[in-house]
């Protein structure tokens, strides 16, 4: 399954990572929706629904997005091959400052072991990169091994498919804020996910909840059966 768009390189999230702090947002360009950015979290230790996500793996893991490396240092604790990925040189230094491995690069570049990883994690908004979920699900697609799966953080029933451009805004010690430079973004919601999957070559194994926050993993095995769970 070729793929040939590749996602805008940017450092917006690497230089919210820099702050360490809740003051960043991600701002739609066409409503100007805003969602808060939660750095505190990605920086901490792995929360609940991370380890739930860590239990549901059995085999070598690609982290795509990883940040600063939580969830990747997870998988490598829970004896499990991990790499993160990132295109922001801070985050994959965060990572491995952490103990995990992680490489700096655009996940549309090559990838090490493509084809034979028997998952790829997209969590924290990143089903987001490049602006178009079927093309960034394609790519985890030629990624995996027959069977592999693909989790997946997604908003709350109710958005649909949002694509378009998104400006990171920067809280200004006056009080205000700044924009950063535009780049390409998607949302991708519980109910969507189904036909976006299956545009990919994926079927919707399970949509499940853990801490107010929703996920979905996707099978590779055309037989898979949706098994939303509230």
């Amino acid at each position: 399954m070729s793929r040939r768009l590749r996602a805008r390189p940017t450092e917006a999230f690497g230089s919210a990572l820099r702050h360490r702090t809740d003051d960043h947002w991600l701002v739609h360009g066409d409503n100007g929706w805003r969602s808060r950015l939660p750095v505190r979290r990605w920086h901490g230790p792995a929360e609940p629904a991370v380890a739930a996500l860590v239990a549901r793996c059995t085999g070598p893991t690609l982290d795509l997005g990883c940040g600063p490396g939580r969830l990747t240092l997870a998988l490598t604790r829970a004896g499990l091959t991990a790499v993160g990925v990132d295109i922001s040189a801070h985050a994959v230094r965060l990572t491995r400052a952490r103990g995990a491995i992680a490489l700096q690069r655009d996940v549309f570049a090559p990838l090490p072991a493509e084809g034979r990883w028997a998952h790829v994690l997209l969590i924290d908004g990143n089903i987001g990169i490049g602006g178009d979920p079927v093309t960034l699900l394609g790519r985890c697609h030629d990624l995996l091994r027959p069977g592999g799966t693909v989790l997946v953080e997604l908003e709350p029933p109710g958005p649909g498919l949002w694509r378009g451009q998104a400006q990171l805004a920067i809280q200004a010690a006056c009080g205000g804020s700044r924009l950063g430079p535009p780049f390409r973004w998607a949302r991708l919601d519980t109910m969507a996910v189904t036909g976006v999957a299956a545009a990919a070559g994926f079927t919707v194994r399970e949509v499940f909840r853990r801490d107010r926050r929703w996920f979905g993993e996707l099978d590779t095995d055309s037989s898979g059966v949706v098994n939303p769970t509230k």
